[in-house]
């Protein structure tokens, strides 16, 4: 595994934020499922930005078909724990025992019917967060040890 970041001295974004993981084959796209993502890509984005934190590389991965390289033994604890800090992980597919041990690691899942450039995705993340979050977004954007009411969840008219 390698990490490529970029170093900056930016002030932090503004509003509330999440850490969300892209899985991709290429880097550039939304394009891979949990266990064959050779990439992946982590961005922090609020409602009005977005900034790149940096690439998580894993250069054996799976195939498609969830077998591991003879050389890997498993490799989804390691992808899991590249993860640490991430709320958000968006994939192609991802298998229902490995999606157990994200969310066990404190990292909500969401499935992506199909593959889509980063820039989409994070206009669309942004999009949600600017809007009416879902309750489980809702949740994801408040500060560590503050729970949402359940007056929170309702909808506002």
């Amino acid at each position: 595994m390698r990490r490529l970041s970029l170093v900056s001295d930016r002030e932090s974004l503004l509003g509330p934020q999440i850490r969300l993981a892209i899985a991709s084959a290429s880097g550039r796209a939304l394009d891979a499922h949990f266990g064959s993502a050779k990439k992946f890509v982590v961005y922090e984005v609020s409602g009005t930005e977005s900034r790149f934190i940096e690439v998580i590389d894993f250069g054996d991965a799976s195939d498609e078909s969830g077998a591991h390289s003879a050389a890997a033994d498993d490799r989804i604890s390691a992808k899991i724990g590249s993860l640490a800090g991430c709320q958000l992980l968006l994939v192609l597919a991802i298998g229902g025992p490995v999606a157990a041990k994200v969310v066990k690691a404190g990292i909500h899942p969401i499935k992506v019917a199909t593959a889509e450039p980063i820039s989409s995705v994070l206009d669309k993340v942004q999009s949600m967060i600017a809007g009416n979050p879902p309750p489980w977004l809702r949740k994801l954007l408040l500060p560590k040890g503050q729970s949402l009411s359940f007056l929170d969840l309702e909808d506002e008219p």
